[in-house]
């Protein structure tokens, strides 16, 4: 027996992408000469050899269930040549190697309710964490947001005409999931924990729990010759992260957990460098199913930024041409003691670089 037929399958890291991939794309990989866009969804990619692919970008859930699944794979091997893949936005994308197989794939995906869009300039799917499913400390639950605003915003997903790409996170908390993106939808909570001390002892393992506080606002304490924990309110920052090693200190609120908006993240280092997002709005109501609110704020700051952004422009390069003041006016927001960025904490060990430090 030879030493390949020896060797152990390995079962870490993500599969080899080949093996999914479809015929044309992985014949060509890295040989590819131009591309263009034939209409909002859709891209069409030209090999250096001729050979010509069509991408067919449709939006999709994020929490995915089995028959959604099977009904687009059907849609996939009836109109698409049998492959797919998704996006790290929850969209989904299938290849055809023939113009003629576009309008007729575009015809069942919207038949089927799942729109075409999300490339170019254009809004694309609200990438999100998962909320309640398997989160435990989020004072509601992302994709319901993405819900309702992906309705609101149906015609920027299906269109574009934005000045550059628009991306959008939500995320239910702002200390594990907090998304980094042009503008980011996030949960916070804005009251210390309330702590049940009859369950502490049996529950939390103390140290781990002071030890997991980022602002040491948690300390030991005796209540009612039971130990437990007490927090210092002065220090407390309203993060959550102590709830889960420690239940009892309850940090959702159904009235004083809050959503805020953050504008201006981006991940690329096209025409500038990348950039952290900053806080615009904050203690919005956690109003569900639709939080109206939240959707009414986002569209004006999308329509400000469409009318007033120059082309390629991304929205934090947008705000950082015309000033925050400006922006501020044109959005017509609030500016309060809380949008100064005076924390300094991390300043000596963020890792704010692409650069692997030890």
């Amino acid at each position: 027996m030879s030493q390949q037929q020896l060797r152990q399958a390995v079962e870490s890291g993500v599969p080899d992408a080949f093996q999914y991939m479809h015929p044309l794309m992985a014949s060509n990989y890295g040989q590819w000469d131009w591309h263009d866009r034939p209409r909002p969804g859709v891209l069409h990619h030209v090999a250096k050899n001729g050979d010509q692919i069509w991408t067919v970008r449709a939006g999709t859930q994020r929490q995915m269930d089995t028959d959604t699944i099977r009904k687009l794979c059907a849609i996939a091997d009836e109109f698409a040549e049998g492959h797919v893949r998704f996006t790290i936005r929850s969209n989904i994308e299938f290849m055809v190697s023939s113009a003629e197989k576009v309008d007729p794939l575009i015809g069942k995906l919207n038949q089927e309710g799942f729109p075409v869009g999300g490339t170019g300039n254009s809004m694309s799917m609200i990438a999100h964490t998962q909320g309640f499913l398997h989160c435990d400390i989020p004072a509601t639950d992302a994709s319901g947001v993405v819900k309702s605003l992906m309705d609101e915003l149906y015609d920027e997903f299906v269109n574009e005409r934005m000045p550059n790409r628009v991306r959008i996170s939500t995320s239910c908390c702002q200390i594990n999931c907090g998304g980094q993106a042009d503008i980011a939808i996030n949960v916070q909570h804005t009251k210390p924990p309330k702590i049940n001390h009859d369950l502490v002892a049996n529950v939390c393992e103390r140290p781990s729990v002071v030890a997991r506080c980022p602002v040491a606002a948690i300390r030991p304490a005796l209540v009612n010759g039971k130990p437990s924990l007490e927090v210092d309110e002065r220090k407390c920052v309203c993060c959550g992260a102590c709830y889960p090693p420690c239940p009892p200190m309850q940090i959702n609120d159904p009235e004083h957990s809050k959503l805020a908006i953050w504008i201006g993240g981006k991940n690329s280092n096209a025409r500038s460098k990348p950039t952290f997002q900053k806080l615009v709005a904050a203690g919005l109501p956690n109003n569900p199913p639709r939080w109206p609110e939240v959707a009414a704020l986002v569209k004006k700051i999308l329509r400000c930024y469409q009318e007033d952004a120059r082309d390629w422009e991304r929205v934090g390069e947008w705000v950082e041409r015309i000033g925050w003041a400006r922006f501020f006016e044109l959005t017509d927001l609030p500016f309060t003691r809380f949008h100064v960025e005076t924390w300094r904490g991390a300043r000596n060990s963020l890792n704010a670089s692409s650069h692997i430090r030890f």
